[in-house]
């Protein structure tokens, strides 16, 4: 059977009513783009000169989007989610290190997790971000070509040991290893180097997935050498694949700079790119992994389509669906209830360093058009289903 996206018993049947109802109230004030401008300013100040918000923080915004503060923070909801079928992925969300012991402390994390996903089938995988690991100008200076310093060179091949560490163990212990996109102008670097993890561990199985954002028009053919590549150096390739976070950016940038933007130029044509390629991912299940990170119900409706037209099951160990902690829910159960293979996004870490990713979070919930507006009218519907059942 396919989904049903409508079955808010399904989709919030781990939501108390006064979650439902703190739900409710964020995503309202997320549709509000002007207020978030003002509270994203508000909150960006009160962390810096250390006004004690984080309690407020903490009970509202923090608590909606991320798992905890530290891993065993998470694990109560993670252990809860498990029990609907629901995975999880714990997701360190600390973002803008800039020094070289908290590279190494977000690498000493993500090896911590490798643990966690060995030892609990509730977390089927890892991950991280390359600018966990390393210097955002670092990995923009080798993707533009330019000759490095001595020192420089010396950072980089730190850098290059924390992905072959991450790798190692994940393939040691047998686990998947998601290594999430970033901005265009460093991610070159970044894909070079998660191709080199995956010819060197990717050789029996994916354990290692890079990540492809289809609003870049240029993504397609990036697929299919990928793919060229892979078959005719006999190791398999393992794809997260999203539509993309910085787009405004991207856009910016472009603009700023004088080059064509990377950007599709509509939604419409992000859409068609996106469920491209994972037709053609689809068509190559022999060697490609797909782990399906997207919040449209059309996408997730195609892939499941293609599924079930070539025959395969709904558990299929090469096919993920995700979602993001706290959006979502409706594609997320309602998949989960029909044997799809589901995971949330799980971030965590300090609440004051985990607030670049709320507000990115806030950001894109306001920007994306629909979303914000498709969330309350499902947190409506429940609460009225509820009213009527008491």
């Amino acid at each position: 059977m396919y989904p049903n996206f409508e079955n808010t018993a399904i989709a919030f049947q781990l939501k108390t009513d006064s979650e439902l109802e703190r739900a409710y109230f964020l995503f309202k004030l997320i549709a509000n783009e002007p207020l978030v401008k003002i509270g994203t300013a508000v909150t960006n100040f009160a962390i810096k000169a250390h006004l004690p918000i984080e309690g407020l923080i903490r009970a509202t915004v923090f608590d909606h989007f991320c798992g905890g503060v530290s891993e065993e923070d998470c694990m109560p909801i993670i252990d809860k989610m498990y029990e609907s079928g629901v995975c999880s992925i714990l997701d360190y969300s600390v973002e803008g290190k800039e020094m070289e012991d908290q590279f190494d402390f977000a690498l000493n994390k993500t090896l911590e997790v490798l643990d966690f996903v060995k030892e609990k089938a509730a977390i089927p995988f890892a991950v991280f971000k390359p600018t966990g690991f390393g210097r955002f100008e670092l990995y923009e200076k080798v993707c533009a070509g330019k000759a490095l310093s001595d020192a420089e060179s010396e950072e980089w091949k730190r850098v290059l040991n924390r992905y072959d560490q991450v790798c190692k163990k994940a393939h040691d212990l047998d686990v998947c290893l998601l290594i999430d996109a970033e901005e265009s102008w460093m991610q070159d670097a970044a894909d070079v180097i998660s191709l080199d993890m995956m010819r060197k561990y990717n050789k029996e199985k994916a354990v290692v997935f890079n990540t492809i954002q289809m609003y870049r028009w240029d993504r397609m053919e990036f697929l299919k050498e990928l793919n060229d590549t892979a078959t005719s150096e006999n190791f398999k390739v393992g794809l997260k694949v999203v539509r993309g976070a910085y787009m405004e950016k991207e856009n910016e940038r472009a603009k700023e700079q004088g080059y064509k933007s990377p950007i599709c130029e509509s939604k419409q044509a992000t859409d068609e790119n996106f469920d491209a390629a994972i037709a053609y991912m689809m068509n190559h299940l022999d060697t490609i992994s797909i782990f399906a990170g997207t919040h449209n119900e059309e996408s997730c409706l195609k892939l499941i389509s293609q599924m079930k037209d070539e025959g395969i099951k709904a558990s299929h160990a090469n096919i993920w669906f995700g979602q993001l902690y706290g959006m979502s829910d409706h594609i997320t159960y309602n998949l989960t209830a029909e044997g799809y293979n589901v995971a949330k996004y799980v971030p965590y870490g300090p609440v004051k360093d985990v607030m670049p990713y709320l507000i990115r979070r806030a950001e894109e919930n306001t920007s994306v058009a629909g979303q914000t507006t498709r969330e309350l009218g499902l947190l409506q519907k429940e609460k009225k289903r509820r009213k009527l059942d008491l």
